[in-house]
């Protein structure tokens, strides 16, 4: 018999998810939210058959309308591969009697992690002989739909690997350790894990990081090898849920830090790593909106606080006596600069700054000398790297602009001398000389000038006629760097002009630009984006309706409110993880993230002017019936920051409502969380998927 024939792509019904009756009321509104079956009451197991057979059929239904695009996606994602190095290898970092590094075998999808001894000939560079495995993330990936490795923590005496992996990207770790001069697992087991690992001085215990049920990381633990993991001593205990806890150790390795809080209010402890068993000490005690790091440089401490000035300033304290009653000026807070870290050598201190938007990197001696690195292009990112040596006279460093590769140098500190030690290779081919960028300045609605990041192909013309993608953030204080990218190569070589909008909520100017962008100011955040893009529309750089915009996480309600604000502008949307359901998520306390993020987007239970402004900007409270442009929605099934519900309620709501015939597309990864597939070809060919849809929905398919 003849096969049958494919339906026509028109004939591809899009899923519909039902509606049921559900609704709930604060402060006198009563909301109606006929999609709330879409969470699995079980959460975080998903297992309602009525859920799983809805994102299954948005999946077959992305795969039917992506399919007639596959070659292009299977060719852009061809094309982002060969500029990724097969062999890709850090540059070695020196740790005491070793060096280390990590490195891709050829088509490997994960790490692995080796070391050498430190007084191995050319042992700066990567040796042939005496190198040892220590952990082979390929071996233990497979098999598995997800790996991610976590914290990885050599022993002080170089025996003893402690790592933690999580196999479903719910960030739920499973600690392990591993006997290195035996290559034996240890048979410790602890489940429930997240972030850094710390050893005591003597490598007898580990101190970890345990979350809760909600996955709140609540209680620091000290694991003692040999013993049960029952008996664990609780060293530290959080009893707000709004603050989570994390572990570190001091540059000195000296001191155990124990960290707790939130977006804008921290506590840090102190225990000696000599005596991981002494009652930790409180540095400062923590009060609304005072925010402090601390590091240890032997005889003194290192103090970061914005406790006079809100882009912070540094201060010193005795080595007996860290308390803030005994904190002394080092470096005074300005408007002028912004100090966002410093990190700590037994000589000097290296302090990230940053000034009109320009990252700046400072070295600080005991005697007050000063000496600011100075980078080879006006417009860059640039970040203190990998320096694991607490004496040393090189400084790591990180740098890469819009269009040099990321690179690493070795900053000589005697000669001042900045020794390149890697760049970022492209086998493809990647001349420079063929991209030309620029850095602008857009007016928002408000007056405030908005800076714009913008790169493009030289022969991509500046008239109006190029299509523009535009990406944005705009939370949590964080910047977004006018960085390099092998995979936005594959955009303007085909004639796209890319830009990066440095919105309000992020820190890119300063503390203050993050605040003008959060809480009962966070529309500034939406406004300036739209502003950008208008901007650029009448400075003849793009025609309106042929910008294509991305966004993820924070980013994702970015696009969802932009696209509810001003659907014309946007002639394809990509929504990763997008956090659109704004009210119904700050109103569930018992949801992980949420009062956690109270300070950052405000608090809608206690406060009805929170409640009624939040659901006046959050995307799925905001979708109305209208024409709404194409857009590609992403989620992934384990997810515990941005849970799967949210963009599948999001996309199940604007299938009811929107009155065109643009494409919507849902992609729920069923086996893996915020982050997306973790393998790192998987990740580039998602990225090829949202570059197919967007030129195909915009009519740029060749």
């Amino acid at each position: 018999m003849p096969e049958p024939t494919p339906a026509p792509e028109s004939a591809i019904i899009p899923p519909v998810a039902g509606q049921r009756t559900h609704s709930f009321t604060h402060h006198g509104v009563t909301i109606e939210d006929p999609w709330y079956w879409l969470r699995d009451p079980d959460y975080p197991t998903v297992d309602d058959e009525d859920v799983l057979a809805y994102l299954n059929a948005e999946n077959a239904y992305f795969e039917a309308k992506m399919e007639p695009h596959k070659d292009l996606t299977d060719t852009i994602f061809e094309e982002i591969k060969g500029r990724q190095q097969p062999d890709l290898a850090s540059v070695p970092w020196k740790d005491g009697d070793w060096y280390y590094q990590w490195k891709f075998a050829e088509e490997s999808q994960y790490r692995i992690w080796l070391r050498w001894p430190a007084d191995t000939p050319n042992a700066r560079e990567a040796p042939t002989d005496d190198v040892e495995t220590l952990l082979d993330e390929p071996a233990l990936a497979e098999g598995l739909e997800y790996f991610r490795l976590g914290s990885l923590s050599v022993s002080n005496g170089g025996n003893l690997l402690a790592y933690a992996t999580d196999t479903d990207g719910s960030e739920r770790y499973k600690l392990v350790v591993k006997d290195l001069s035996t290559g034996e697992m240890l048979p410790e087991e602890i489940p429930n894990v997240i972030g850094r690992l710390v050893w005591s001085a003597d490598d007898t215990s580990l101190l970890y990081t345990l979350v809760d049920e909600n996955w709140r990381p609540w209680q620091v633990r000290r694991h003692v090898l040999g013993q049960p993991v029952e008996q664990d001593e609780v060293v530290y205990e959080e009893s707000d849920s709004g603050f989570f806890v994390g572990i570190n150790e001091s540059a000195s390795k000296e001191y155990i830090l124990i960290g707790a809080g939130d977006h804008v209010t921290s506590e840090v402890r102190l225990v000696p790593a000599a005596d991981p068993g002494a009652a930790p000490v409180v540095v400062a005690p923590r009060r609304a909106n005072h925010e402090y790091s601390i590091d240890h440089q032997g005889d003194r401490f290192i103090i970061r606080t914005n406790d006079t000035h809100k882009n912070t300033r540094l201060a010193t304290a005795p080595a007996d006596d860290p308390t803030e009653a005994a904190w002394q000026p080092l470096v005074d807070a300005s408007d002028d600069h912004y100090i966002t870290g410093f990190d700590t050598f037994k000589d000097f201190i290296a302090v990230e700054l940053r000034i009109d938007g320009l990252d700046h990197v400072r070295l600080m001696w005991r005697d007050g000398s000063e000496k600011s690195i100075d980078f080879p292009e006006s417009a860059y990112s640039a970040s203190v790297g990998q320096n694991r040596e607490f004496q040393t006279d090189t400084l790591r460093l990180s740098y890469a602009s819009m269009v040099t590769p990321s690179t690493v140098f070795d900053y000589h500190i005697d000669t001042e001398e900045l020794e390149v030690r890697q760049v970022q290779e492209v086998p493809s081919g990647y001349d420079a000389t063929e991209y030309v960028t620029e850095r602008l300045l857009a007016p928002a609605r408000d007056g405030v000038e908005v800076p714009v990041s913008i790169v493009r192909h030289r022969d991509t013309p500046v008239d109006g006629t190029a299509p523009l993608y535009l990406y944005g953030y705009g939370a949590y204080g964080y910047a977004i760097p006018p960085s390099f990218s092998t995979t936005r190569l594959s955009l303007l070589d085909r004639g796209f002009i890319f830009a990066i909008a440095h919105i309000r909520g992020g820190d890119d100017l300063g503390y203050h630009w993050y605040e003008a962008g959060k809480l009962d100011r966070r529309t500034n955040t939406f406004n300036d984006f739209v502003d950008v893009a208008r901007h650029l529309v009448a400075r003849g750089y793009v025609q309106e309706g042929r910008i294509a915009i991305a966004g993820g996480s924070a980013g994702g309600q970015l696009m969802g409110a932009v696209v509810n604000q001003a659907p014309e502008l946007w002639g394809a949307v990509a929504a990763h993880v997008p956090f659109v359901d704004v009210l119904n998520t700050m109103l569930d306390d018992t949801l992980p993230l949420t009062p956690i993020e109270w300070p950052e987007w405000g608090n809608p239970i206690e406060d009805e002017t929170v409640f009624e402004y939040i659901r006046s900007y959050s995307p799925y409270d905001q979708l109305t019936a209208r024409d709404y442009p194409p857009i590609l929605v992403t989620a992934g099934l384990n997810d515990p920051r941005v849970t799967y519900w949210e963009p599948a309620k999001y996309v199940a709501k604007l299938r009811s409502l929107k009155t065109d015939d643009n494409l919507l597309l849902l992609k729920t990864n069923m086996g893996a969380g915020h982050g997306g597939r973790s393998g790192r070809y998987d990740r580039l060919y998602e990225v090829a998927e949202e570059y197919a849809f967007m030129l195909a929905v915009m009519g740029l398919v060749e």
